[in-house]
Parts: C-alpha cells; sequence; structure tokens
C-alpha cells in the first residue's frame, strides 16, 4: 500500500505546488471576468467558487475516473503511475489552460480558443470535431443510464412501460433538452454540487473499505511489468485507456462552462486544476480497488477482466458491494446513472455554445437557443433511438472517441503552448506534455485495431508504432519551437 500513499501524497502535494506554478505562468489579475462583463442570465452567470469546482470535477468526471481507472488497472499498479503524473503535469495543466484562455476570451469555446492560436484551418477542424464528438458522448450518455434503468426496475418486478429502454430513454433526452435549454443555475447550478459531493464520498468509501477490508494493494516495484491478460501493451494502450483521471480531451469541451461563471481569475487554480486533481485522486482510489480485489493468476490480472467482461455497470456495483456492503449498492445505483447523465447533458449544453460561438448566434433570446438545442437534440434522439431499434449502429463510431479524445488533448495543448509563446512566458509546462500526447495518439493510431491495426501487419506492431509515434512526436515539437522563437524574436 506504500506505492498507492505515496502517489496519494503526490497528488494532494501537487495542486499546492506545480499547480501553483502553472497558475503563475498564466498570471491571473484583476480585470473584469466574462461572467460579470457579459452576464446574461443564461450561460454567463456568477456562481460561488465551490459550486463551480464541484460543478467542473462533475461534469469532467462522470464514470471516467471510475470505470477508466479499472480498465487501466488491468495493466497492474503502473498504472498509479500515469494516474499521479499525468493529473499533475498533463491533465491539470490541459484542463487550466482550456478554462483560463476560454475566460480570456470572453468565455469562448474550445474550438474559437484553438483557432485563435493554432490558425483559422484548425479552428474549423475543431468545431467540426467537437460538435460530432460533443453529441456522440451525450447520445451514448443517453441510451447508457436508460438501459441500467431498465435493468434496474426490472429487478424489482416492473414491467410494460417502465420495464421499455424507449420510455426511459425519453425520458433523459427531454431533461437532456430542459438542462441544454435553460440557465445554468437552475438545475446545473442547484443539483451538481450535490452530485458532485456524492461522487466524492463513493471514492472514500472504497478507499475506506479497501482498507478495513484487509485487501491488499499490489506494490509498484514489485509489480513492475505488464499484468494484462491479453498482454495488450503499456504504451500506449494504458495512456489511451485512463483518460478521465490522467488527461482527457473531453474535459477541454466542459472548461468553457465554468469559464463563463467565473467571478474572479484567481478562482481559476482551484476550478480547473483543483478539480482535475480531485478527479486524479478518484481515479487512483478505483485503479487501487481494480489492483487489490481481484484474483490474479500467473501474475495477470484474470479475476479483474472477468467482471469488466460484464460491463462498467456490473463491475461498478461489484466494487462498491465488496467494500462497503449495502451503503455500496446505493451509491453505486446513484454512480452507473447519475453520473453518465450529469455529463450527458453538458455534452449538449457545450455543443450549443460551440455552434453558437461557431455561427454567431446569442444565446440570450428563447427562439436562438431554440433554434440550436432542437436540432442537436433530434439528432441525438434519432441516434439514440435508431440504436434502440437495432436501426442504427453507433459503436462503430464511438470506437473512435478514446483516440480522438486524447487527440483533441493534444491539439489543445499545443494551443496553450502557443499561447504562452505569444505572450513570452514559460511554454514549456504546455510544450511538454503536448508532445508526449502526440506520441501517444499517433502510436495508438498506428497499431490500434480500429485505427491503421485494421491492417492485418500493423495491428499491435509495435515495431512499427513506436518509431512512428516519436518520430512524428519529434516533428511537431520541431514546428512548435520554431513557431515559438519566431514569436518570441518579435519587439
Amino acid at each position: 500500500m506504500i506505492s498507492f500513499l505515496l502517489c496519494l501524497a503526490i497528488l494532494i502535494a501537487a495542486y499546492f505546488t506545480y499547480g501553483k506554478l502553472v497558475d503563475q505562468t498564466l498570471g491571473p489579475d484583476d480585470r473584469e471576468t466574462p461572467a460579470v462583463e457579459i452576464n446574461d442570465g443564461v450561460d454567463y452567470v456568477v456562481m460561488p467558487q465551490w459550486k463551480l469546482f464541484l460543478i467542473q470535477l462533475l461534469n469532467i468526471a462522470g464514470l471516467g475516473p471510475i470505470f477508466g481507472a479499472m480498465q487501466g488497472a488491468l495493466w497492474g499498479p503502473v498504472v498509479f503511475l500515469w494516474v499521479t503524473f499525468g493529473t499533475m503535469l498533463a491533465g491539470g495543466v490541459h484542463d487550466y489552460f482550456s478554462g483560463m484562455l476560454s475566460e480570456r476570451n470572453r468565455g469562448a469555446s474550445i474550438s474559437e480558443v484553438t483557432g485563435i492560436y493554432l490558425g483559422g484551418g484548425m479552428k474549423n477542424v475543431m468545431r467540426v470535431f467537437s460538435v460530432v464528438l460533443l453529441v456522440m458522448v451525450g447520445t451514448v450518455f443517453a441510451v447508457g443510464p436508460a438501459g441500467l434503468i431498465v435493468q434496474l426496475v426490472k429487478e424489482k418486478g416492473a414491467s410494460g412501460i417502465l420495464a421499455q429502454t424507449t420510455f426511459w430513454l425519453a425520458i433523459v433526452l427531454t431533461y437532456y433538452f430542459i438542462a441544454t435549454f435553460i440557465s445554468i443555475d437552475k438545475i446545473i447550478g442547484k443539483i451538481y454540487p450535490v452530485f458532485g459531493i456524492c461522487l466524492i464520498i463513493m471514492a472514500i468509501g472504497v478507499a475506506i473499505g479497501i482498507f478495513t477490508g484487509g485487501h491488499q494493494i499490489p506494490e509498484i516495484w514489485s509489480h513492475f511489468y505488464n499484468m494484462h491478460p491479453k498482454a495488450t501493451p503499456i504504451w500506449s494502450f494504458m495512456f489511451i485507456t485512463v483518460a478521465c483521471g490522467a488527461i482527457s480531451g473531453f474535459h477541454a469541451t466542459q472548461s468553457p462552462l465554468m469559464a463563463r461563471c467565473l467571478k474572479s481569475e484567481r478562482q481559476g487554480h482551484f476550478v480547473f486544476y483543483g478539480a482535475m486533481v480531485a478527479e486524479g485522486i478518484i481515479a487512483l482510489i478505483w485503479a487501487a480497488a481494480g489492483c487489490s480485489l481481484y484474483e490474479v493468476t500467473g501474475g495477470l490480472n484474470t479475476g479483474l477482466a472477468a467482471v469488466l467482461a460484464h460491463g462498467q455497470s456490473a463491475a461498478i456495483y461489484d466494487v462498491c458491494i465488496k467494500t462497503m456492503g449495502p451503503v455500496g449498492v446505493v451509491l453505486a445505483m446513484l454512480g452507473v446513472v447519475a453520473c453518465p447523465i450529469t455529463s450527458g447533458d453538458t455534452a449538449f449544453r457545450s455543443a450549443r455554445l460551440t455552434l453558437s460561438d461557431w455561427f454567431g448566434v446569442s444565446q440570450e433570446k428563447y427562439k436562438n437557443r431554440l433554434m440550436l438545442c432542437v436540432p442537436l437534440l433530434g439528432v441525438g434522439a434519432i441516434l439514440g433511438f435508431g440504436n434502440t431499434f437495432g436501426v442504427i449502429n453507433y459503436t462503430v463510431i464511438w470506437r473512435y472517441f478514446s483516440w480522438t479524445n486524447q487527440t483533441l488533448a493534444m491539439i489543445v495543448l499545443w494551443a496553450a503552448a502557443m499561447y504562452l509563446a505569444k505572450e513570452k512566458k514559460n511554454f514549456w509546462i504546455c510544450a511538454l506534455p503536448a508532445t508526449f500526447m502526440s506520441a501517444v495518439s499517433i502510436t495508438y493510431f498506428v497499431m490500434a485495431p480500429e485505427c491503421l491495426g485494421l491492417i492485418p501487419a500493423l495491428k499491435q506492431n509495435t515495431m512499427v508504432a513506436y518509431p512512428a509515434g516519436i518520430i512524428v512526436a519529434v516533428i511537431f515539437f520541431a514546428i512548435f519551437l520554431r513557431a515559438a522563437r519566431k514569436e518570441q524574436s518579435r519587439a
């Protein structure tokens, strides 16, 4: 358990040390924030710092740091290192700058922010990229909870319309429409802090259950090898699998929501970097649960693999019951239903704001919001009901989420690095993780079974993928360094 406690201590210390360095590098000041300057009563609304933190945590988390961390635990306690240092050096930096650069550009969506620092071409790519990604996330987080609710009501003996996925999907999508349409402080600002607290309580309960239950968390130094039952390479599959809880591009689409609600720039450290550290701690606890609760056969995590094979809801239930007993059942139900829903509705809200920035449509008037909400939720309904009825299968597209998610994170980090270069500030805190994530994304793309790995000769071919990832990352870094030097040489 020593390595787990060390990683936990490093994460907590990171907020006060490296997080402070990141904050000082940007240099928050007393300028008027968009929430104060614009304050339209819909998306630009001043909220208390503690609410901003909890809403940001829930928006970026959902089930990501829970199920993703458990999947990452298949590789063994080595995943602790990625969660810890990924959060500290990459994820926290990514979330902070995606939020604060939005705040410094009138609360602009991440696609617009990227375009400001990487050019118009990248802005248009990111516009399309972001909207498609957000609609897909929102739809998946509607269909999934609807199916889980059906399972729960059937277990209680319900039948008829209450046992129909389409009924609950309609309920979830109706809620999404309302939450996407109305002011951010009406539902999100009131309910989400409560769910955010529940997410934290669930993680604390799991941690206490691990220790009081007599479970042993394996040490990194005695298990410093690949424990994946399928021998899936650590690099770069683990870095793609464990996104939320280390670094996730999806967070960049969520941070502008809170950037439009800051009363002061000085809140950014706590709201953005702090929420990412909290998510990293949650991921570390769930990764520890995955490493300690299940049978290891021949040095491989076969027991965990068997549980994960039954799906994310079953795996989460199993951990909660093993660590918290009957109380865990209640928290697990909340986790597998409420958490994805709270990420799904903010995904659609972010999509609305991305489109409003794209087409320059003010969102103060009801009709303007309806003009964007109706088609967005309409597409979500078509995909959701189409998938439920077996007419549309979007799982093929969804398989690309993992790669596109980390590629988005890579692009945002490069944009932040260019901002710092233009401001003649320390760009290395963004450029180095951007280079690392470039290597991760390209390596995965070359050998992943849903990407170039579709070609038999390239599937998990590390001899080709590893050099390709390194070479492209070096090229990206060289291009950036050249552009940065030009910027810094200007008077």
